[in-house]
């Protein structure tokens, strides 16, 4: 009796868990573009056409290696418009009686599946480098789950820049060398961009039809969509890319979106890039002398030791994660968050670019856009909700975390030892936003005065039974401590009336 293999859209790999499991002359791969996946948030439109084109051409190149797929296209009059309907509908079409399928990355997913009056067995996705148990075994009677720990242990399994036992450049971590300000030119053309085919053509025909109304802009499209295509993407950063990558991964410019980044983050989670395979590809240029040791070290750590890191935390956590507000922060998010005017030129340039790209790295989405909305107070389930939407690489096992744990410290300290908070000064100093800016960063309170610089305060204040006790935080109270009475009254009262207009819809 044959089984249906599910396959997911971001599981697009030939040697995911459930293909190794079966048997191409018995079994039915099952594929599905669903309402369910598709509108659970309303997603960038560019993050649903990168999925379902992806989708389309897995799909094929499964069938010319001999495969039977039973492929479910959004507009398919008999979909049913979820993943366990369409695996109820397949197996009532093929008599199937047993599912296999590679573990969700989503508590949401796993648990319809566990619901589905069918006999799934999911599989643990062995694509990434710790299972499940061996990060529950390294977080284990710790009082703190640091990445850095962990990443070490990463480097140590995978043997990547080890020498022997020891780091190669002697040192674990260059991360000191990698927080240049931006650089007055970047002599990087940007990532690769893909003219699209006739397949994904008709992919963005139809997500302009379906989801036109949704956040964002769907053309121009350029992202890759096939193995070879991302291979090239990956190949081209690490050549005219990286070797300047460290140096200027925090750095934020007007007019220029990526820096140096590589954007290959949505390929790697889709399955179209095996993770190792690129940190593998990264070290031979460090080892040919193509690259520095600091922009190799800090791009494979984003791999093997933050995805990881962040992964183990969200299953560890549990289905509950994504709802926890250690802050009680409670304040809804501004409009400007959707591309309304803001006069804070960083937030209103982060999100254009988010908008246009579905694309912001990981200082804007940190330190601008996540920093305000801290020192704001807003709901992080609605700055979670929020990240889920709008950027295509946001899948809820990577971005939770980011998001609630270490952008929004909702998880009461699990990922951060302390706020990730910063004044103007910091944006300053990693931008050339605040040039052109309608407030002065310099300008600490009165008229013009930085947003940034009086909601720190403001936090600091609100927080202080919390975080006074902080080893890391002495020095921002005590700094605060030595200001007057008159000047703390003064910044408390003008971030109150910032908050206010905020709240009540004026241009802020």
């Amino acid at each position: 009796m044959s089984r249906l293999i599910l396959v997911l859209g971001d599981q697009l790999t030939e040697t995911i868990a459930a293909l190794r499991e079966a048997d191409r002359k018995t079994d039915i791969v099952v594929m599905a573009e669903v309402a369910d996946e598709a509108s659970y948030v309303q997603h960038h439109p560019k993050k649903i056409a990168l999925i379902f084109a992806a989708m389309r051409k897995f799909a094929a190149r499964l069938r010319d290696d001999g495969w039977d797929v039973r492929y479910t296209q959004l507009d398919d009059t008999e979909n049913t418009g979820s993943i366990p309907g369409e695996l109820l509908r397949r197996a009532e079409e093929t008599g199937a009686t047993e599912v296999f399928a590679t573990e969700p990355g989503e508590w949401r997913l796993i648990e319809a599946l566990n619901d589905a009056p069918l006999k799934i067995k999911q599989l643990e996705d062995d694509r990434f480098i710790a299972t499940h148990a061996e990060f529950q075994d390294w977080a284990k009677g710790r009082k703190q789950l640091r990445m850095e720990y962990f990443y070490r242990d990463m480097r140590r399994k995978t043997g990547l820049l080890m020498d022997g036992d020891d780091p190669v450049g002697g040192k674990w971590n260059f991360d000191h060398d990698n927080r240049k300000p931006a650089p007055d030119e970047v002599d990087f053309g940007g990532p690769m961009q893909f003219t699209p085919d006739e397949t994904v053509e008709e992919v963005l025909d139809l997500v302009e039809s379906r989801f036109g109304n949704s956040f964002g802009q769907l053309r121009p499209f350029w992202f890759a969509t096939e193995p070879g295509q991302a291979k090239r993407a990956l190949s081209h950063f690490i050549r005219h890319a990286l070797p300047k990558f460290g140096d200027f991964q925090d750095a934020m410019l007007d007019d220029n979106r990526f820096l140096y980044h590589a954007v290959i983050s949505p390929y790697i989670t889709l399955g179209l890039l095996d993770p190792l395979e690129v940190c593998r590809e990264a070290e031979k240029a460090y080892e040919n002398g193509d690259a520095p040791i600091n922009a190799v070290e800090g791009f494979i750590r984003q791999i093997i030791g933050w995805r990881e890191y962040i992964r183990g935390i969200y299953f560890r956590e549990g289905p509950d994660y994504v709802s926890r507000n250690a802050l009680k922060h409670k304040r809804d998010l501004p409009a400007f968050y959707w591309g309304e005017k803001t006069r804070m030129r960083c937030v209103a340039k982060a999100v254009e670019q988010t908008e246009a790209e579905a694309y912001a790295h990981h200082i804007q989405r940190l330190m601008v856009t996540g920093n305000f909305g801290l020192l704001a107070g807003i709901d992080p389930a609605q700055l979670h909700e929020w990240y889920l939407r709008v950027y295509i690489d946001a899948f809820e096992w990577v971005e939770a975390p980011n998001t609630i744990g270490m952008s929004q410290f909702a998880d009461d300290g699990i990922i951060a030892s302390k706020p990730y908070i910063s004044s103007g000064n910091y944006i300053d100093k990693m931008s050339d936003h605040c040039k052109s800016c309608d407030y002065k960063v310099k300008v600490k309170t009165g008229d013009g005065a930085c947003p940034f610089n009086l909601l720190y305060w403001h936090f600091l204040h609100r927080h202080r039974g919390k975080f006074e006790g902080n080893p890391r935080m002495g020095n921002m109270y005590g700094t605060w401590d030595r200001m007057t009475e008159d000047k703390r009254d003064t910044i408390l009262r003008e971030a109150e009336d910032f908050l206010a207009r905020m709240e009540k819809g004026e241009i802020v």
